[in-house]
């Protein structure tokens, strides 16, 4: 979560940790956190298999910001102690406001939280 959503308020960085407690609730996702945040699946577009979060796929991550680990940290912790502490109607996808992924035409959006919008 924090590669996600390091850069959004508290608000933000609950909702992307909603979105992966959704997808370990849903029957169309593994049924633990690590195996939904490390799920690949084939992407034939691209004839390889992608990760669900874009971070999973790089060679090398960012160095960690401890302040912002540390927000990321209680984010995750405050949304898998009370996951209705965030309403989300659902949501299991979301993107950055800045790029426009083919796969959102087909999904009902839900709501934006700051720089992320959210899918059914």
């Amino acid at each position: 979560m924090y590669y996600e959503a390091r850069g959004e308020s508290a608000k933000g960085r609950r909702a992307v940790a909603k979105v992966t407690l959704n997808r370990v609730a849903s029957s169309r996702f593994p049924n633990t956190i690590c195996d939904v945040v490390y799920e690949k699946r084939w992407d034939k577009r691209r004839r390889r298999y992608v990760g669900g979060f874009a971070w999973t796929e790089l060679d090398q991550l960012p160095k960690l910001k401890p302040r912002q680990w540390q927000e990321a940290w209680q984010a995750a912790e405050t949304v898998y102690e009370n996951p209705q502490s965030v309403q989300l109607k659902g949501a299991l996808f979301y993107h950055a406001v800045y790029i426009k992924p083919r796969w959102a035409r087909q999904k009902q959006r839900v709501k934006r939280i700051g720089r992320h919008i959210f899918y059914q």
